[in-house]
Order: structure tokens, then C-alpha cells, then sequence
């Protein structure tokens, strides 16, 4: 009996494997007292959205032709509203400037609060066949939400990015009832 548990444990793993394979890796995540996917939704549905890639997450590459490629796995991983990702910026700035920096690489001790309220970015070398993301959701100089991402690929096609991608959108944009704005009968 004994060994046919073992068998089964191991058939198991085995199937397994590949799905953990291929998986992405999320640390830790955080969300602004702001935050506010409703608003989101409203800023998003049927508009562009800026994604500004700051660095590349596959050095090996040219760092345009990565780019074009991870735009339409962004956009097959999308979150809910009906938006379209682009790398273009506002001709002139709106107000409030709503974008999600993807940082390729970055500095372990890069804050999210300064990248949105100034832009600057440092880095830190890469690792060859992984691709690593600090994401950042900003409204103006504020951020609404960030974590980081990462995960095993060999290039920007790779199924496994547009997996890190679905799970990615999912934490940075989520509509959990948690995070939700709360009326408070004392307020009014």
C-alpha cells in the first residue's frame, strides 16, 4: 500500500511540474490609502493606458524588438476595463497622469514613491533567463499600488511572460472589496 502511495505522489509532482515551471513569482504587494479600482475602471475603459518600460528584461535583445513584443502579451493579459496598453506619452500631460511604470531589473532599494513623483530609476544587473518587474500604478507623484514579478523566460514570447503578466494585472489592478472606499456615517 505503501508504494503505491509513493507512486501516486510522484505522478503527481511530475504532472505538476511544468505548471510550477512556468508560473510567475509576486512579492510582496502594497496599495495606497487612495486606491480605488473603481477609479481605475473609469480612467481605463475604452481608453489608452501609458506603460513606460524602464530598462529591458531581456538584455540579450534589442530592447526595442522586446518591447514591441511584451505590448501584445500585455495586452492579451489585460486587466477587466476595456483599455489598450501603450508605450506612447501624452502629448500633453493630463492631469491627474495616470501610467504604470514596468521596471526592468531595478534597484532593491528603488521606492515607488520617488519613480512616480520624479521619474528617476536605478538598476541592478540582470539574471540571464529570468525576467524581473517592479510595477508601479501612479496618479500624479502618488502610488496607488505596487509589487514585483518574476519569473523564468527565454525571451518575450515565451508563454510564461504572458502568465507573469495575467497574475501581475490581477494584484496591481484589483477589485477586492477590501480595498474599496468605506462611507462612514460619522463623515457626514
Amino acid at each position: 500500500m505503501g508504494s503505491i502511495r509513493k507512486i501516486a505522489a510522484t505522478l503527481f509532482a511530475a504532472a505538476a511540474l511544468p505548471t510550477a515551471a512556468g508560473a510567475a513569482t509576486l512579492g510582496g504587494f502594497y496599495y495606497a490609502v487612495q486606491y480605488d479600482y473603481r477609479e481605475f475602471f473609469s480612467i481605463a475603459d475604452g481608453k489608452t493606458f501609458q506603460v513606460i518600460l524602464a530598462g529591458n528584461p531581456f538584455p540579450g535583445m534589442n530592447p526595442d524588438d522586446v518591447a514591441r513584443q511584451l505590448l501584445p502579451q500585455m495586452q492579451a493579459a489585460k486587466p477587466p476595463p476595456n483599455l489598450t496598453f501603450t508605450y506612447d506619452k501624452p502629448v500633453e500631460l493630463p492631469h491627474p497622469y495616470y501610467r504604470l511604470y514596468l521596471i526592468a531589473d531595478s534597484a532593491n532599494d528603488l521606492e515607488a514613491y520617488g519613480v512616480c513623483a520624479s521619474g528617476n530609476i536605478r538598476f541592478k544587473p540582470s539574471t540571464p533567463g529570468r525576467m524581473y518587474l517592479f510595477a508601479i500604478y501612479c496618479r500624479n507623484e502618488l502610488a496607488l499600488s505596487q509589487t514585483t514579478a518574476w519569473t523564468n523566460a527565454s525571451g518575450p514570447s515565451d508563454p510564461a511572460v504572458g502568465q507573469l503578466f495575467r497574475e501581475l494585472f490581477a494584484t496591481m489592478f484589483t477589485n477586492s472589496p477590501a480595498l474599496m472606499p468605506k462611507s462612514s456615517p460619522m463623515m457626514r
